[in-house]
């Protein structure tokens, strides 16, 4: 029983003790700065089976706290709200009782697995700023998700098929003349991604001319070649053309080894990948049971739907009057098809845009119907869109930011401005670069990560990489200076012995000692709240708060300066757990931190 519950169950005794009444729950809530105390039992909902002045409630009810639980050391009152103060030994005994803050806050592993989808890029362009923020969010919900205890899969579907993938494979044929990346030296989903710039060139310029002719607008973009040449393609490839199965495998190898570089580059994985290619059939024998099912009916001509009307929703069409499926056919399908490979899921997440929100309400509700029980636990992780100052990206225009290029700049970025700063003048050039990318890269993820995925963003990456305020290599240098007190804490023998001895209750703590040991309790329940509500933004949010705590510590308690020892090593001690906390909350993140800085 946590120290929560058992307060709790001690108020409610309280109440039936002192007024003969029974409270169904108590609400608890962190005393707010301005006030001293810890944590706040507020008085005002228990006026609803205890009558009267609620001051003199809340003092009657802190009384008997005083005497019948021992952390307790005193309480005052505000109002309606019980404000109680925590005593020393309470907080030491909880700093003890963590024997590896390294892995403290992390769940034991439980229940059904869950499946989480992210990134899912079309084989003809490269990663994005957009697939940037998607990846960054999946993962770092992957690794939270299982943090909080849950066994995780991590997965992606692949888009490597449909007209838009043709139009690359016939730009480069036309216009290639068989330049590869070796030959080119270019990343292989860069040059794929190249001729389907060139595609659109190509084909507005056809458009240009038909509607020169007299053609008009629509006519001209239905009648260009290039779009019928395209076209025509795809209808080869659905019928297993030799040469262009050929063409279309040896472009995606191309795009996939550069997605893989890209991937190792941002520091994010996948256990297992899916491909649009294997998957755009699944779900019509899903379909043929699900109208058995009265789920969905068949229309006069052919086509089959689904009727959401009394959800709220529309009509919604789940197979074409010719039998083809549509999008949401082969998204029915890949779900069951996910559980069938992996019978111990229990639920998915699905990292996608909030364009698609409609698309995933209509999905999770009809594997609903269809009678799916892992349907329950189905969540559309949705997020707003990534802007720059310059405006935003079109991918046809090749106007978009690269992800790599994105990664490049953010380091370069790093790199000025640490020179610019001089602390790493004594760091090998090889350390130095290091150290540029991990500032760079963990500039970005936090400035993306602490924002509420469903918030548009407006990426700024000079602003990103601050070592003051609210970012990335503020709490990176954080955790270096921290180091940096372990390593001279080191040169001292007998604190470098005491390190691992418990601390002793004759210490007493000063106010920023006993703040920062409160905020390091918090870390389990937010890895809970942040897995709960999807949410890295609690995460990132909280190692800040530990941070900005941290470093007032730091300026206000001598910590190796002191001459009472036992302080020394105390002190050393929350140093090196802080430190840890930070470390494990930057991981959930997919942020390295760095030793030195």
């Amino acid at each position: 029983m946590t120290f929560q519950q058992i307060l709790e169950t001690q108020i409610k005794n309280a109440v039936e003790n002192l007024y003969g009444a029974k409270l169904e729950s108590v609400e608890l809530q962190p005393t707010r700065k301005d006030f001293e105390g810890d944590i706040t039992a507020v008085v005002f909902p228990m006026l609803r089976v205890v009558k009267g002045n609620p001051v003199q409630i809340g003092e009657a009810i802190g009384n008997y706290l005083v005497e019948n639980v021992s952390e307790i050391e005193k309480f005052n009152v505000v109002q309606g709200f019980l404000n109680i103060v925590l005593s020393d030994s309470y907080y030491l005994n909880f700093f003890n009782s963590v024997t590896d803050f390294s892995s403290f806050g992390k769940g034991d592993q439980n229940g059904k697995a869950v499946m989480v989808e992210y990134s899912s890029p079309n084989t003809n362009k490269p990663l994005h700023l957009g697939h940037v923020r998607n990846v960054l969010l999946g993962y770092s919900v992957a690794e939270i998700e299982k943090a909080a205890g849950k066994k995780v899969y991590k997965t992606q579907i692949i888009n490597d098929r449909g007209i838009h993938i043709c139009k690359s494979m016939l730009a480069w044929e036309k216009f290639g003349n068989g330049e590869t990346p070796d030959s080119t030296d270019l990343k292989g989903d860069k040059l794929v991604g190249n001729y389907y710039v060139k595609f659109d060139k190509e084909y507005k310029k056809q458009i240009e001319a038909l509607k020169a002719e007299g053609k008009t607008e629509e006519e001209a973009k239905a009648q260009a070649p290039l779009l019928k040449e395209a076209q025509q393609m795809l209808l080869k490839w659905e019928a297993g053309d030799e040469e262009t199965v050929a063409l279309w495998n040896k472009m995606n190898g191309w795009v996939y080894k550069g997605f893989e570089e890209t991937y190792k580059s941002i520091g994010v994985d996948f256990d297992f990948y899916y491909y649009e290619s294997d998957t755009y059939l699944l779900g019509k024998d899903i379909i043929e049971e699900g109208i058995k099912k009265d789920v969905f009916f068949m229309k006069d001509d052919g086509s089959v739907w689904c009727d959401l009307t009394e959800d709220g929703l529309d009509e919604k069409l789940v197979l074409r009057s010719d039998g083809t499926a549509v999008y949401m056919t082969q998204d029915i399908g890949t779900a069951v098809q996910r559980v069938k490979d992996h019978p111990d899921v229990g639920g998915m997440i699905y990292t996608v845009g909030n364009e698609q929100d409609y698309h995933f309400k209509v999905l999770f509700l009809i594997l609903k119907k269809l009678g799916y029980n892992w349907a329950e636990n189905l969540y559309h992780l949705s997020y707003g869109m990534v802007d720059l100052p310059s405006g935003k990206m079109k991918s046809r225009e090749g106007t978009v930011v690269d992800a790599d290029d994105l990664i490049a700049q953010m380091t370069d970025t790093a790199r000025s401005i640490s020179e610019e700063l001089g602390k790493i003048d004594n760091f090998s050039k090889e350390e130095k670069e290091v150290l540029y990318r991990m500032i760079g890269l963990g500039a970005l993820k936090y400035y993306i990560l602490k924002v509420d995925p469903k918030k548009r963003i407006l990426f700024n990456p000079e602003e990103s990489v601050d070592f003051q305020g609210n970012t990335g290599p503020f709490i990176q240098y954080t955790y270096a200076r921290i180091q940096s007190i372990l390593r001279k804490a080191n040169e001292n023998e007998n604190v470098m012995l005491s390190l691992s001895k418990q601390i002793t209750s004759d210490i007493i703590l000063q106010p920023k000692e006993k703040e920062l040991i409160k905020i390091i309790q918090q870390f389990p329940e937010t890895i809970q709240l942040a897995a709960e509500n999807y949410s890295p933004a609690l995460i990132a949010n909280y190692t800040y708060d530990l941070v900005k705590e941290f470093n007032s510590f730091y300026q206000n308690v001598p910590i190796l300066a002191t001459d009472n020892e036992a302080e020394k090593i105390f002190r050393v001690k929350i140093s090196r757990a802080v430190g840890e906390v930070i470390k494990s909350a930057f991981a959930l993140l997919g942020i390295e931190v760095p030793e030195r800085m």
